[in-house]
């Protein structure tokens, strides 16, 4: 796993805290700028103060760009010509987003939205700067966020947000897409007249999942659609001569975990074609930089940077860089010069902080060297494995953390991290902090499966827990356990179950399915079907999975509610949630909670104040990480 980046790094001083790359963006010249941060590793504030900070092509700082010591930064994006850097600033205190230029060593403020804003792109000319913008906005775009006061008449207004257009030189701010319609991910087309955008009328937190495919003119405005998949679609992307939009298509979970085929339609309009029917990965990144596009697969447990071949039916992948660390950049997992030849990306895994990464093709062949090494200092806070197993057909991955000094001869207790989705997969990241390091640092091994309803393996095995949830994905992960048994010197009788969102479905599906495992933490999950689909805000993404509504086919959402079976419940289980969670209403955590308590099983329930899907308050997260490690110690050590 990223070996070169041990070895560049060796001699390094090591940093106050985790430094954190984000964002990350490349100029044509091979100058790299990302949102930057240092997070205190003892306190582990998960929302530090950033910096715009730009890089040589060596990896020297040759400027910061911090004029709001109270605000937030995002997406920067350079200019066609390399001058200049376009970003958000964010004041959450007025609720103000501002679109800034950084140029000659001068700031600009361009426009202002009272609301959210986001994404900022140029022009291919460099003329004019598009961005994402929500006037008004009543929370934070993305289901994820917390969501707004529940209170007055519900669903009478709905935020939308829109693409807005502003000239680089200055001048006034322009709404362009309709008024009506929620705009999630755009790109200019090559000749700078106009947009493909991924859209949906109404509620943008809840219509993802029927999004559809449109073109919006730059000049007046005007929308039409290009196509109306039977997928989620993601990341579209034109091809140079404006003739074909190519995209992420597939079963996806959450905005945000991109995954699928890729799916190719005219930009005229028409009907779109799967170019990889049967492929055996996930495309999970999406760019058109010169000649042909570049794709980020998820291969099993690699990640790999591909050419793609395209003709009018398929696609062909030439690899130009596997790994099994994970890449990250602003608009995809990593970030392309214009001329599809120069790349960038933070690059971390399990045993190795983040740094900045950049390479050049050569032939075919690409080598991302790390030109930043301000977390070299970390070291490594596991011993990580990729774990291969069968089940009922299938090939099973995860990845099983150990660690680092182990006593012969003893058997330790394991946590099972279940992720969310299910349509996600866990893909190595660095164990800077959080609850994942502070188990294997009190002697815990965890293990994270990705069984079938995961990225990596192509849409046939993201599909197979389709109206099955709980069902096959259950047996894979008990499977996987036992295949770590016969790996790793893991204690049957100390097992704990634990996972968020569709992992702390999960949860409470398996503690009401198996007695395997001694003790449980649920994060935000699910326990009855039937109700959640009236109480969440997000319930478009139910239809694909269990192929009708909650009121069409109630058999199917009963038989799937870890409440019918929960007199079968015996193991010790923790609940935590937001209190304006969108996507896992509290609700549900309640009546799980209220289950337990009702049959006898020892169970605690936090619900957070103010807290959306994603816990961010820190001393919220320092409370879920310490019940939660005690609730383990308790009933395991």
């Amino acid at each position: 796993m990223l070996l070169a980046l041990a070895a560049v790094l060796a001699a390094a001083t090591p940093d106050a805290g985790l430094h954190r790359f984000r964002e990350v963006a490349l100029s044509p010249a091979g100058e790299v700028a990302a949102v930057e941060s240092v997070v205190p590793i003892d306190t582990g504030a998960p929302d530090p103060h950033t910096a715009i900070v730009v890089r040589s092509a060596t990896g020297s700082i040759l400027r910061r760009i911090d004029p709001c010591p109270t605000c937030g930064y995002g997406a920067p994006a350079w200019s066609p010509d390399g001058a200049s850097i376009a970003f958000v600033v964010t004041d959450r205190a007025t609720s103000t987003a501002t679109l800034t230029v950084a140029s000659g060593g001068k700031l600009r403020s361009l426009a202002s939205v009272r609301g959210v804003a986001q994404t900022p792109r140029w022009s291919p000319d460099g003329k004019t700067i598009a961005l994402l913008a929500t006037e008004g906005a009543t929370k934070a775009t993305g289901a994820v966020e917390a969501g707004a006061a529940q209170v007055g008449e519900i669903g009478a207004a709905d935020d939308e947000q829109r693409i807005a257009v502003v000239p680089a030189a200055g001048g006034s701010l322009r709404m362009v897409s309709p008024s009506d319609t929620f705009v999630y991910e755009y790109d200019w087309t090559p000749d700078g007249r106009g947009f493909v955008a991924t859209a949906s009328k109404g509620n943008g937190d809840d219509n993802w999942w029927v999004a559809k495919l449109i073109a919006v003119d730059a000049g007046g405005g005007a929308a039409r659609v290009i196509a109306s998949p039977k997928t989620q679609l993601n990341l579209p992307r034109v091809s140079p001569d404006g003739k074909t939009v190519v995209y992420i298509g597939g079963l996806m979970s959450d905005f945000g975990p991109v995954g699928g085929d890729l799916y190719a339609v005219p930009f005229a309009g028409g009907t779109p074609v799967n170019l990889t029917p049967g492929m055996k990965a996930t495309v999970r990144s999406l760019a058109w930089k010169g000649a042909d596009p570049v794709a980020v697969r998820l291969v099993g447990d690699q990640n790999e940077i591909d050419r793609v071949a395209l003709t009018a039916t398929s696609a062909t992948f030439t690899p130009l860089w596997s790994s099994s660390a994970t890449p990250d950049a602003a608009d995809g997992d990593v970030a392309i010069s214009r001329d599809g030849t120069h790349f960038a990306a933070s690059i971390e895994d399990f045993e190795h902080a983040p740094e900045i990464a950049t390479g050049s093709l050569a032939g075919s062949t690409l080598a991302l060297t790390p030109i930043t090494r301000e977390n070299a200092g970390l070291g490594s806070n596991a011993v990580a494995k990729s774990i291969k197993w069968k089940n009922e057909g299938f090939n099973v991955q995860g990845w099983l953390l150990a660690p680092k000094t182990l006593v012969p001869g003893r058997k330790y207790p394991m946590i099972t991290i279940i992720h969310g989705g299910p349509s996600s997969a866990t893909t190595p990241s660095y164990l800077w902090n959080g609850t994942v390091r502070q188990l294997i640092e009190r002697g815990y091994y965890v293990f994270q499966p990705n069984p079938r309803g995961s990225y990596g393996q192509g849409e046939a095995f993201t599909r197979a827990n389709v109206r099955d949830f709980g069902g096959g994905d259950l047996r894979d992960i008990l499977a996987g356990v036992t295949a770590v048994e016969k790996a790793a010197p893991v204690d049957d009788k100390r097992l704990g179950v634990y996972g968020h969102s569709y992992g702390g479905f999960m949860t409470m599906w398996t503690v009401t399915h198996s007695t395997r495992f001694k003790a449980g933490v649920a994060g935000a999950g699910i326990a009855n079907w039937i109700s959640y689909y009236g109480q969440n805000g997000i319930d478009k993404w139910m239809i694909p999975f269990f192929g009708a509504s909650a009121y069409d086919d109630p058999a199917i959402y009963t038989k799937l509610s870890p409440l019918t079976t929960i007199k079968a419940a015996k193991t010790p289980t923790l609940i935590y949630v937001g209190e304006r969670d969108v996507e896992c209403p509290p609700a549900q955590s309640v009546e799980f909670w209220h289950a337990l308590k009702e049959v006898g099983v020892p169970t605690s329930l936090i619900i957070y104040a103010g807290e959306g899907h994603r816990i961010r308050k820190p001393e919220n997260i320092h409370d879920r990480e310490t019940r939660t490690i005690g609730w383990f110690d308790k009933y395991l050590k």
